[in-house]
């Protein structure tokens, strides 16, 4: 089965937390024995093997810089210029991995084909194969580091193709999790100019106010990466069964997403304990679900997982060893009486649909 993961930290990790992700993953936890500096040091659960060995073959990899004001206490980058140029060294390893023929860019509908051809055509199985590009398509997650809107046009012309406007907190362009006021002028020049290039809107952080402002100036392709439902985690961050229905109706999908927090209630940061909380991958089938009920079908939900979004095997479903195991998930929605179709959709297909519509 071809899987799709629709939001990766890739070149964070390897900038930030400097991973090399070309190596096995027992030899870079290997690696982090007795570092401290990140919470998730020696517990990560992503490289490029467990991709291949997942039959992950597309994935939306992002850039991630966030500016923060002398009063945010948030951690980011002092100045704007400082944000770009911290995205500018993560494009530059997406660079260098495609030069090694690790990743191979996806900018539009002909090189998505290609990629579905290549993987498709050789078996997913080939997937295991050193030499098989992953496919990876170029996400910007808040939009702080956009110094001004020329920059975004910059950034289309090195293949970005979709940008969440906001991240935690108060940003240049819009609020997100756990903050909350409507756009400004500087966020309706960029909707407006995110609609004229073609930009999948990452609904995803915006706060309330934000999300339905945005939706209502920006008429183009909408998906939510990597978010789950508030009815089932009582919190911001989570999507109200109103927003999801919002969602539908602009023919969006939604990525589930595994960290540990999202997926169970009274979840205690750097306390909580995955197997103690029950926290395994059926949670995450609980919100997949959800989704799909309030949708009527399976066609809107997928799966975008943010492993190791700043989070490792400490804060994941506890029976997930590394993100291979993201193909568990078909044989629970199976359990749970899903069909072959609907679990091809949700593992990937859907993703895929969207892009054909969206790059059509």
């Amino acid at each position: 089965m071809f899987l799709f993961d629709a939001h990766l930290d890739l070149s964070m990790n390897a900038m930030e937390w400097n991973r090399d992700l070309r190596l096995p993953i027992e030899v870079l936890r290997e690696w982090e024995a007795g570092m401290q500096d990140k919470p998730d040091r020696s517990r990560g659960t992503v490289c490029f093997p467990e991709l291949r060995k997942g039959g992950i073959g597309l994935v939306v990899a992002t850039q991630i810089a966030r500016f923060t004001d002398r009063d945010n206490r948030l951690l980011g980058w002092h100045s704007p210029e400082q944000a770009w140029a911290q995205t500018q060294a993560q494009l530059a390893w997406y660079r260098e991995m495609e030069r090694i023929g690790e990743l191979v860019q996806i900018r539009d509908l002909v090189g998505l084909e290609r990629h579905l051809a290549k993987w498709e055509g050789e078996g997913v199985g080939a997937g295991l194969k050193i030499n098989k590009h992953i496919g990876y398509i170029l996400s910007l997650e808040g939009a702080d580091s956009i110094v001004d809107i020329t920059y975004l046009e910059k950034a289309y012309g090195y293949g970005l193709r979709a940008l969440g406007p906001a991240h935690y907190g108060p940003g240049r362009y819009a609020n997100g999790t756990d903050s909350s006021g409507r756009l400004g002028a500087r966020g309706i020049e960029l909707l407006k100019k995110m609609d004229e290039l073609g930009i999948i809107l990452d609904a995803t952080h915006l706060c309330d106010d934000a999300f339905w402002q945005a939706l209502g100036i920006y008429s183009g392709p909408v998906w939510a990466s990597h978010n789950n439902c508030r009815a089932l985690v009582d919190h911001n961050r989570q999507f109200s069964d109103e927003m999801i229905k919002a969602l539908v109706l602009r023919g969006a999908v939604i990525g589930a997403a595994l960290d540990a927090w999202m997926l169970v209630p009274r979840w205690e940061r750097g306390v909580s304990d995955p197997l103690l909380m029950n926290c395994d991958l059926g949670k995450v089938v609980d919100h997949i679900d959800h989704i799909c009920q309030i949708a009527g079908s399976s066609l809107h939900a997928g799966i975008g997982s943010d492993l190791d979004g700043a989070f490792g095997r400490e804060q994941s479903p506890y029976d997930l060893a590394t993100i291979a195991d993201l193909v568990k998930i078909a044989g629970i929605l199976e359990r749970r009486g899903y069909g072959q179709e609907d679990i091809e959709g949700i593992m990937g297909r859907n993703w895929l649909k969207f892009l054909m519509r969206a790059w059509g």
